[in-house]
């Protein structure tokens, strides 16, 4: 059997970290739109034609006003990512700002595609992320104030929680146009269809009861 030369394994490794995250682009701009006569597709975006791109397609203004954090956890995402900012496409960045009220929650989440560096505006944030297995799920946790900036690396479980008694505001950067969402909790108990109770209660180490009373909730989701 014929073993591959070192320096061709060295150039597939390069290779796929190179394309671990968003490609370069190849043009100055790439409006997204949902014409799918448009022309050329990238990044799962197709792109409006050059000429016809406008400055309001790279103008966000959703940020303007507070999010509505009447809800069960006490805290609104609002995103600008791609699908809200077509201007974004293919530019590898995106961002969301994050509404808490007193006591607010971010629940644990992680973003698959994007790496998040977030700055507290108002209030007291605690803020923290997990590692993965291979650093025995370590735990990385601060205290944010006014002015202070945390980076959640791709991929890893965080959270951000209102520890102040009045209104909190935050900003995050995302290293991708689409970065994505997971919530845990959503993910775990509320999927469609639910994963087997067999499968959590073993997994959790939990009675069965336990498993059905969180499948049975309503698992809000704040973005």
């Amino acid at each position: 059997m014929k073993f591959l030369p070192v320096s061709f394994l060295i150039l597939a490794l390069a290779a796929a970290a190179a394309f671990a995250y968003d490609p370069s682009p190849l043009q100055d701009i790439c409006v997204a739109t949902n014409d799918l006569n448009a022309g050329v597709f990238v990044n799962g975006k197709f792109c409006k034609d050059p000429k016809q791109a406008t400055a309001d397609d790279f103008l966000f203004m959703g940020f303007r006003n507070p999010g509505n954090t009447s809800n069960p956890l006490g805290s609104k995402v609002t995103p600008a990512f791609v699908d809200q900012f077509p201007g974004l496409n293919t530019l590898g960045i995106s961002m969301a700002r994050i509404d808490f009220a007193p006591g607010g929650l971010n629940p644990p989440h992680t973003h698959p595609r994007g790496t998040e560096v977030l700055v507290v505006v108002e209030g007291t944030l605690l803020v923290g992320f997990v590692t993965s297995n291979q650093l025995n799920n370590t735990l990385f946790t601060k205290v944010l104030y006014k002015g202070d900036v945390f980076v959640f690396p791709i991929g890893l479980i965080h959270f951000q929680l209102n520890i102040g008694n009045t209104y909190a505001l935050a900003f995050a950067g995302l290293s991708s146009q689409n970065p994505g969402v997971i919530t845990i909790a959503n993910a775990v108990f509320g999927a469609k269809p639910p994963i087997s109770a067999d499968v959590l209660t073993k997994a959790f180490q939990v009675d069965k009861k336990v498993v059905d009373y969180l499948q049975a909730q309503f698992w809000y989701d704040n973005n």
